[in-house]
């Protein structure tokens, strides 16, 4: 057999090669630090190579699926979306390992490759009787049907499960641009745009009937896609905290449907709080947990507010909801509560608020007139530019530039 090198093929030679070479460095830095998100990354980066294997073949001229091994099972379709979604989890929570029920997710796959494989035993023969007689007539549309249809639920969950880790952020952490994981949202759409395009380009061939050379370009959104994914993947910075986030309440292929959010007490008129604080409406009956008492709450927040004016923890630009627990005695469960009903706000908002009024404060200090505003904000506990703006925006309404002026 003879690779033909050719426009068609060696841009689709080049994307598998690109896949494989990155699968192989994942899986040896995930093996090397003990990173499942790695190793699943890298088998997504494979599964994205056994997309375009078929006709990067073709296109160079080797026709052995069409032939010897006509039927025989080709790409790993349906386990691209368990594995793009697991590697999100495993990514939001350092201790993720899989269970005996996670096996479920490969049923899909297991059924399609098990059929492929019986029929492909039985000789060139019965397949192709099978094919025309069988296969054509509806299987194939399954297929397609199935796979796509899963490819959507999928990313659905991915998705739900992405933004309800960044809501999750804002709660245990004052700066949360290190653990955002804003490439996953880019790769998801990336996903979603590939996977829309295949469908289209899908659509169109039955409507058109295109040709195998006019299929080509389904195949380079594809390699596109490889390149990105094992680029990007690959550069992520890892975040040096252990992220433990396990939702109860987000759409998943463990609990598809949503249940209740359960709220924390709230107090009946919220104690003082940095600017910006926000008048909480009372809590739904129902919602408020037994454990904890309204005046215990109002005399832990307290407590947090003394604490926060006397030590300044919010300087610490890595701030998490864990830490300020352990500095108070107490546990980020309470703290949360103790947060959110006196001040009305998540962790993020509660800590930049004082980290906005240090700024207020030490901006009007003529000592520090030879600063920068970027110098204070860093100084007051921000960790970037952007964060710093965002946060001045919301809190007083004005740009930093805005507040001094006026």
């Amino acid at each position: 057999m003879t690779f033909y090198f050719s426009a068609y093929s060696t841009p689709l030679l080049f994307g598998f090669i690109q896949g494989w070479v990155y699968a192989v460095l994942l899986w040896l830095r995930g093996y090397r630090e003990e990173r499942l998100s790695d190793k699943l990354l890298g088998w997504v980066l494979v599964a994205l190579c056994f997309q375009i294997w078929i006709y990067m073949l073709g296109f160079g001229g080797i026709e052995i699926f069409w032939q010897q091994l006509d039927f025989f099972p080709r790409n790993l379709t349906y386990l691209l979306p368990p594995l793009t979604y697991f590697y999100l989890k495993s990514q939001f929570d350092a201790s993720f390992r899989f269970r005996r029920r996670d096996l479920v997710h490969a049923l899909p796959f297991a059924i399609n490759l098990t059929y492929h494989l019986i029929v492909f035993a039985q000789g060139p023969a019965f397949v192709r009787q099978w094919q025309q007689n069988v296969h054509d007539n509806g299987i194939d549309d399954l297929e397609f049907l199935t796979s796509t249809g899963q490819q959507y639920l999928y990313l659905y969950w991915s998705f739900q499960l992405y933004r309800a880790y960044r809501a999750w952020i804002k709660t245990q952490f004052s700066e949360t641009e290190s653990v955002s994981f804003r490439w996953y949202r880019n790769f998801l759409v990336a996903l979603s745009v590939s996977l829309t395009f295949s469908v289209v380009m899908t659509l169109i061939d039955l409507w058109l009937n295109l040709s195998f050379w006019q299929d080509w370009w389904g195949n380079l959104v594809d390699v596109f896609l490889i390149y990105y994914v094992s680029i990007e993947g690959y550069a992520q910075v890892q975040t040096a905290r252990k992220l433990t986030f396990r939702p109860d309440n987000v759409p998943s292929p463990d609990s598809p449907s949503l249940s209740p959010i359960s709220q924390p007490p709230v107090l009946a008129e919220p104690v003082s709080a940095p600017a910006g604080a926000e008048p909480v409406k009372p809590a739904l009956a129902g919602t408020s947990r037994p454990e904890t008492t309204l005046p215990d709450l109002s005399e832990r927040l307290n407590e947090l507010l003394a604490y926060m004016d006397a030590e300044k923890p919010y300087l610490d630009p890595d701030l998490a909801l864990p830490d300020l627990a352990r500095r108070l005695h107490t546990n980020p469960v309470l703290l949360s509560q103790v947060i959110n009903a006196g001040s009305g706000k998540n962790f993020n908002d509660f800590v930049n608020a004082y980290r906005v009024d240090e700024f207020k404060r030490q901006v009007r200090e003529p000592a520090n007139a030879h600063l920068s505003f970027l110098g204070l904000a860093l100084d007051c506990g921000f960790n970037s530019k952007a964060t710093f703006n965002r946060a001045f925006k919301k809190f007083t309404g004005l740009s930093p530039k805005e507040f001094v002026g006026g």
